[in-house]
């Protein structure tokens, strides 16, 4: 039989209930469309640890009380950019009350936020299916028409790929091919768990407010990539984020990196006293605008990290927001190819034209060479060391005459494997990439 032939049992499939594909669900449930969340866990949220830090106002377009609905940890107010080296640490503290009011960014911990966006689709009208495995999807004359999950089959009139950075949908129906490894970064988190007062004290901060730190050089231990710290109400999120293909060049297990990082001197008293609650590692989409290809075809559309929307600029690493934007512009686009009856990969354009427009596709262009840049090797060992280098020479008094600070600057040149040339080489090619 035809795919006419068939009545569909929903409008909407979409497979995983992470933040994209509830956005897309409690969207087009909000707009009448019957739609069934597929999630593989036993509940949404179940397979998702640790946590990390949302960009929410894209949330709030969508669910208005978010701030004061959702379980959310901690405001971020303060943001501290770290370059570690062995025995030293230079570091930007950027805290400002504009960050506040309104609120920019929270924490947040996945298992208790996906598990809040799966009860407001359902809220919606959304039928939830948890504990299924999605095994393939079904396709008819070229065309996706609904998903196989062991003997049983569904089909809809539109399936939403939303299954994560190694999205095997997106890859069945072509639109993904296998990443190249300097695309994917393996994350390795924790969640350790401390007192508020305690998290309060020791990052200087009160009420809700909380803390982001993004940590680069001698976390990773020479491989690219990067650590993070963030703090949620009663726990500390921490981990590190390495890049695939270093850390399979360099042959150092990612467990070995993690520990080295957690008990750095720089790292171990904030987390000092506390204990590991939770503990994961997963695949993270790093390649940039170079990892979002084809997002729809005949039938169906992929989102959030499936469709490689993931943003890494150095400075903040963002997922969600740019899920959150992905779920709005499908359930845009596939409302808008269900209102005209043609759900082909021509009718579903206006899904790639509303994230093109959005704030997500126009960030992913403008940070396109982010990725390239992240990757040289100097960012993770040498620059860090040439600034604690000069900071020495102007903080260190040692009863010698002081030197003017571009004198000390020359000398910690010369003595650093960092040339002028490269520089202005990693220079340029920074402000070219931010």
């Amino acid at each position: 039989m035809t795919s006419e032939a068939v009545e569909p049992d929903f409008d909407v499939i979409v497979v995983g209930a992470g933040v994209a594909g509830c956005v897309t669900a409690y969207r087009l449930a909000e707009a009448g469309r019957s739609v069934v969340l597929i999630e593989r866990g036993e509940a949404p949220g179940s397979k998702n640890l640790s946590g990390g830090v949302l960009y929410s106002r894209v949330m709030e377009e969508v669910f208005p009380d978010f701030l004061t609905e959702a379980p959310v940890e901690r405001r971020i107010t303060r943001n501290y950019v770290q370059f570690l080296n062995g025995t030293s640490s230079v570091g930007i503290d950027y805290q400002d009350s504009r960050l506040s009011d309104p609120v920019n960014a929270v924490t947040v911990l996945r298992a208790r936020l996906d598990a809040w966006l799966g009860e407001k689709c359902e809220e919606a009208g959304v039928f939830l299916m948890p504990g299924v495995r999605v095994d393939e999807v079904l396709t008819e004359d070229g065309k996706v028409v609904g998903v196989r999950a062991g003997d049983d089959e569904l089909r809809a009139r539109v399936v939403v790929a939303a299954d994560g950075v190694n999205s095997f949908l997106a890859r069945a129906a072509g639109l993904r091919p296998q990443e190249p490894t300097n695309h994917l970064a393996l994350g390795v988190k924790a969640v350790v768990s401390l007192p508020a007062a305690t998290i309060e004290e020791r990052f200087h901060c009160t009420d809700d407010e909380g803390v982001a730190y993004a940590v680069v050089g001698d976390c990773t231990l020479g491989i690219g990539g990067g650590g993070f710290l963030y703090t949620n109400r009663d726990s500390i999120s921490v981990g590190v984020v390495l890049r695939l293909d270093d850390l399979v060049a360099k042959g150092v297990p990612s467990s070995e990196v993690f520990e080295h990082f957690l008990t750095h001197p720089f790292v171990a008293p904030l987390l000092a006293g506390g204990e590991v609650s939770e503990y994961a590692s997963h695949l993270v989409a790093e390649g940039g605008l170079d990892m979002v290809r084809e997002i729809t075809t005949d039938g169906m559309v992929v989102v959030g990290d499936a469709a490689g929307l993931t943003l890494n600029t150095g400075l903040t690493v963002r997922g969600m927001d740019l899920a959150t934007a992905s779920g709005i512009a499908a359930a845009t686009g596939i409302e808008s190819a269900l209102a005209a009856g043609d759900t082909s990969k021509a009718g579903l354009a206006g899904y790639r034209a509303a994230l093109t427009a959005s704030f997500a596709g126009q960030d992913m262009q403008t940070y396109a060479k982010a990725p390239a840049f992240l990757e040289r090797e100097r960012m993770y060992e040498q620059y860090g060391s040439l600034l604690a280098d000069i900071l020495y020479g102007a903080f260190n008094h040692d009863l010698r005459p002081r030197r003017h600070l571009r004198d000390v600057a020359k000398r910690a040149f010369k003595r650093s494997p960092v040339r002028l040339r490269d520089l202005f080489s990693d220079g340029l090619a920074g402000v070219r990439a931010l």
